[in-house]
């Protein structure tokens, strides 16, 4: 199925989609028969989806279409109706800027504008490595902490615009050091 859906795309296209997504796209294929091919399993299935892999690739939505008998239209129109959907893949550090009325009041909009900026993404989009994604939240319910971001799973309070540049750091050193302590117990295993 799924080489077929690629055999279907025009160069550009294909070379879209890379190894990672293949990969996840190769484990929807594997995981659609458990699910009866019924439109009824529409919801469901893309939920599934979007648990196991962060998001709904675009090809993904012609294959549960194709799974459950029905238009891609429908699918997409299921898809994109529910605000639990997302259809870029999460990075491995997502940033989430919180806009809550404490937050939006103590400069929450400034901190996004920044993020985009030193990120080079816009709101809703993952950098081109998957390293980043970037969101707008409503509130993450620490508005004594305002403005407040979460990275990945921890909430960084009080940021101000200055310290947008230390939190970028701070994930990339660990990122550095992650890579060291790899190669030195790769090193040591040799």
């Amino acid at each position: 199925m799924l080489d077929q859906l690629l055999a279907a795309l025009n160069a550009t296209e294909r070379a879209a989609v890379d190894e990672e997504e293949y990969n996840i796209l190769q484990a929807i294929v594997e995981e659609l028969p458990a699910f009866p091919a019924e439109v009824s399993q529409l919801l469901p299935i893309l939920q599934s989806i979007q648990k196991k892999h962060g998001y709904l690739p675009r090809l993904a939505l012609n294959m549960v279409a194709s799974h459950v008998r029905t238009t891609i239209a429908k699918v997409y129109g299921i898809a994109t109706f529910y605000n639990q959907f997302r259809f870029n893949p999460p990075g491995r550090n997502p940033i989430k800027v919180c806009l809550g009325t404490a937050c939006h009041v103590k400069g929450g909009e400034i901190l996004l504008e920044n993020f985009e900026r030193r990120l080079e993404i816009k709101e809703g989009e993952t950098s081109a490595d998957r390293e980043y994604s970037l969101e707008r939240v409503a509130c993450i319910g620490c508005c004594a902490l305002a403005p407040a971001v979460v990275v990945g799973e921890k909430v960084e309070a009080y940021v101000t615009p200055s310290k947008v540049e230390g939190i970028i750091t701070e994930i990339e050193v660990r990122k550095e050091m992650a890579a060291r302590e790899q190669v030195k117990n790769d090193a040591a295993n040799e």
